[in-house]
């Protein structure tokens, strides 16, 4: 379970913690960050029904508008597309280019809302600060 931790009575960032992982985040650093982990390299982002159910309701959208628009499936399993940005880099489909956002952070699934504590960083720090500015 992520936990968040203040570590200033000032308040000036709260720093988001999970244990098994030996380094914390700040969520302050998306800001500026440019939407480094909604770009890059081509992969998947995972969606579960639920979750998918909340997308579309988000944007308006019936489930079966937004499969077909949105949507790829991978075998059992049901992914966001991605539009290509350049030769080597791709965005999620709800990123925003010119705002460097994510357009439905309030219902993004959760691969997107557990980054950066994913297994792959667990014992790898160093992958996750070159993804994340926001890691401390």
């Amino acid at each position: 379970m992520i936990k968040e931790k203040s570590i200033d009575i000032n308040n000036l960032d709260d720093l988001m913690q999970e244990d098994g992982y030996n380094y914390s985040f700040t969520p302050s650093a998306c800001e500026a960050c440019g939407g480094h982990c909604c770009t890059g390299e081509s992969g998947y982002i995972w969606a579960k029904y639920k979750e998918i159910e909340q997308m579309a309701a988000f944007i308006n959208l019936s489930i079966e508008e937004f499969a077909t628009m949105y949507l790829r499936k991978v075998k059992h399993r049901y992914s966001l597309i991605e539009k290509q940005l350049a030769p080597d880099n791709f965005a999620c489909i709800f990123f925003d280019e010119t705002i460097k956002r994510c357009t439905i952070y309030p219902v993004r699934p959760l691969q997107c809302r557990t980054f950066p504590f994913w297994e792959q960083f667990k014992n790898d720090e160093e992958e996750v600060r070159k993804e994340c500015p926001g890691i401390v």
